[in-house]
């Protein structure tokens, strides 16, 4: 198998709030992804980092006392924390709010002004009378002008996928004051994206776009490509564009832009990597964006336009998430179904919601509902009662009766090599972002472990005189078999696998290591590694309602 060279990132986590459990379904999608490719023994990297600019930073900032700077370097390092805590294992977490970001943001932007893609024009915009303050699109609601749904944005709809211009919004209000917006005109600089409509057309049928977001370009090409506002006018928290005094880069400019200024900023730590050969316009490396499917049409859209434009190679592939609900509600905290991710770590362990989502991601655009009971459900079932239940089984016999020695020869090599070759269809679904199924293949091999002891009854064996060795063998094949269901579920549960190293004694799995049993082996002592999930400690998540 020829190595890879992979890049991986996941949108940058808004600034101003904490990690919710909506932002853990692509962290943990992406960290699962990234984690079975170096299991493939590929050099994969994984970036992401704070998106720190815009109005709504400014505006968090003054609201608690504090500058914009101070806000972003608290909430990095909060952000940083929480995913660590769920064992998303990023090489690098930065922030937009940086030098490298500045320089390629500019540089970008001139190139994009040198090929005559940059407009200047004056324009009417939502300001917001009480405040002072021009008002961002999404920070004017009003009903959808499409479809008349409510409280929606005033960039698009969440219903029916409408864009459109916050004027356009009916009944329009300011979040900021609850203030009827009124126009005022401003000059603004635009990045005309119709330049760009024969590449983006090509590009989007070329196979970087799951086939939802290609149908769904596709309305936005018949309904034609606007020219897209770059600019926003002071006072505003971001970078200030070169020889316009007053003038902003809109935060949706330069958080893409983050994507290369991380990996920039990591490159400067590090002799071993090289920015050209990632993004330098023949680069030969994999680049993927783990996004949801809120924001597809910057990722689509103006980002490979932008990076065709600014002379860097585009993505790969862009791999969109639908949205999480909680016991089938949308994430609410009037609800009470808004959980914070710190909130969820004060009642359950990590690497059940790493196992839950996963058992729920598929490769399409889907929404994922998070229900308390189903989730109880699958952890004591699957992870206690199937995967770690085959260890505490065998573990016994093999310490108490043969001094923690595995057997010197397999008792069942077809149902070894059955598990094994089953492994390179797990590996399938791993790559092709199916987790549902390879959880469901995992599971399906778990069973078949726990009915082959069943059946095998080593308990009664080893009462009857002159088995004991027939004991040994079949305990043995059942910690063959729990190691390989190691091996297929490391990816998304990298505390379990490492404690079942530990148990095995074993140095780290690779997915090569299901070819290769192990025989005359010394096990060390089993320690419980799973404890079950009450629904009491589910309910408590939402009871706080933080």
């Amino acid at each position: 198998m020829q190595k890879r060279k992979i890049l991986a990132t996941i949108a940058l986590t808004y600034a101003n709030g904490s990690i919710h459990l909506g932002h853990l379904v692509e962290a943990i999608q992406a960290d699962i992804w990234v984690r079975f490719q170096r299991m493939r023994g590929h050099e994969c990297y994984f970036i992401s980092g704070s998106d720190a600019h815009g109005t709504a930073i400014m505006l968090k900032a003054q609201e608690l006392g504090i500058t914009p700077d101070a806000l972003v370097d608290a909430t990095q390092a909060e952000h940083k924390q929480d995913y660590i805590n769920f064992l998303v294992n990023f090489d690098h977490f930065h922030t937009t709010h940086s030098t490298e970001n500045y320089g390629l943001s500019c540089e970008i932007y001139q190139s994009l002004k040198k090929r005559g893609d940059i407009a200047v024009r004056t324009i009417s915009q939502a300001f917001d009378p009480q405040q002072g303050i021009f008002l961002p699109d999404r920070f004017v609601k009003g009903s959808c002008p499409r479809c008349q749904s409510p409280d929606q944005y005033g960039d698009n709809c969440e219903v029916c996928g409408a864009t459109y211009s916050p004027s356009e919004l009916i009944s329009p209000r300011s979040v900021v004051s609850g203030a009827v917006p009124i126009q005022k005109e401003s000059e603004h600089y635009f990045f005309q994206l119709q330049h760009y409509e024969t590449m983006l057309k090509e590009w989007s049928h070329s196979g970087h776009l799951q086939p939802e977001v290609v149908n769904k370009l596709k309305e936005w090409f018949e309904a034609g490509l606007r020219d897209w506002d770059i600019s926003r006018d002071a006072p505003y928290f971001g970078f200030e564009i070169p020889d316009a005094p007053g003038k902003y880069f809109y935060v949706w400019l330069d958080a893409p832009i983050g994507y290369l200024a991380i990996f920039k900023n990591l490159c400067q730590q590090r002799t071993d990597l090289d920015f050209e050969t990632f993004f330098g316009v023949n680069s030969e490396v994999e680049l993927y964006h783990f996004i949801g499917k809120d924001i597809i049409y910057f990722h689509a859209l103006f980002w490979p336009a932008m990076l065709e434009g600014g002379g860097y190679r585009k993505p790969t592939s862009i791999f969109g998430h639908g949205f999480l609900t909680v016991n089938g509600q949308k994430m609410s905290k009037s609800r009470g179904t808004f959980v914070n991710g710190s909130t969820y770590l004060k009642h359950a362990e990590p690497e059940y919601l790493r196992y839950y989502f996963a058992a729920k991601l598929t490769p399409n655009i889907e929404d994922i509902d998070l229900n308390f009971n189903d989730f109880m459900n699958r952890i004591n079932s699957d992870l206690v009662g199937k995967v770690v239940n085959i260890a505490s089984r065998c573990a016994g016999f093999i310490s108490q009766h043969f001094d923690y020695m595995l057997a010197a020869e397999l008792s069942e090599p077809a149902l070894y090599q059955h598990f094994a070759q089953t492994g390179d269809l797990i590996a399938d679904y791993y790559e092709k972002r199916d987790f549902a199924r390879a959880m469901r293949e995992t599971m399906a091999l778990a069973d078949q472990a726990n009915q082959y002891i069943a059946d095998k009854k080593p308990w009664s064996l080893m009462k009857q005189e002159g088995h004991q060795q027939e004991v040994q063998a079949i305990c043995s094949m059942g910690l063959e078999l729990f190691r390989l269901l190691i091996i297929y579920l490391k990816p998304v549960l990298p505390q379990l696998a490492e404690k079942s190293e530990h148990f095995l004694q074993v140095s780290p799995l690779m997915w090569a290591d299901k070819a290769v049993p192990l025989l005359a082996h010394r096990v060390a002592q089993f320690t419980p590694m799973m404890q079950r999930v009450t629904l009491q400690q589910l309910e408590a998540m939402i009871a706080i309602n933080d």
